[in-house]
């Protein structure tokens, strides 16, 4: 099958989007992943998956830690910066949470500690344990065919 093909039948599911960021040696690092699940309550687990080709990849086994801020609806200008796909100067406000940056003013935010990794085809998932959480009222920033969406609300 081909990779487009694959791709767009992919993008029938709707995701939220996150931003995956660590810090290494004082510098901040992120990446739009729309690719994150919760596995486990017994302990708090979470997982990314994360393209061999990004420097994420290279990163996360380094500083062992991440955290993953969920986008809310007026937010998809940081998820195309921090997709590659919006290249300008801008400055990105941080929050702290367990002393891991998260984005300022995002719908919620968790900090991880990396327990686990697994290599799957051209990604690696890596499973996180929840250490500190924060959450606020509003709506999520959706993706869906290839488009960002926000929810309509239904009365």
């Amino acid at each position: 099958m081909e990779n487009r093909v694959f791709r767009d039948t992919m993008g029938k599911f709707a995701t939220g989007i996150t931003v995956v960021t660590t810090e290494s040696e004082g510098n901040i690092h992120g990446m739009t992943v729309n690719s994150f699940m919760s596995v486990s309550l017994e302990p708090k687990l979470v997982a990314i998956s994360i393209d061999e080709k990004a420097s994420m990849h290279t990163l996360l086994p380094q500083t062992r830690k991440f955290t993953v801020s969920f986008l809310k609806d007026d937010q998809q200008k940081l998820s195309m910066i921090f997709a590659k796909q919006l290249i300008e100067e801008t400055s990105i406000e941080f929050d702290r949470l367990d002393g891991q940056p998260v984005l300022k003013d995002a719908l919620a935010a968790i900090s991880c500690e990396v327990t686990d990794s697994l290599k799957a085809g051209d990604h690696t998932i890596f499973i996180g344990e929840v250490t500190g959480l924060t959450k606020k009222d509003g709506d999520p920033l959706l993706y869906f065919g290839g488009k960002y969406r926000n929810l309509e609300k239904i009365e």
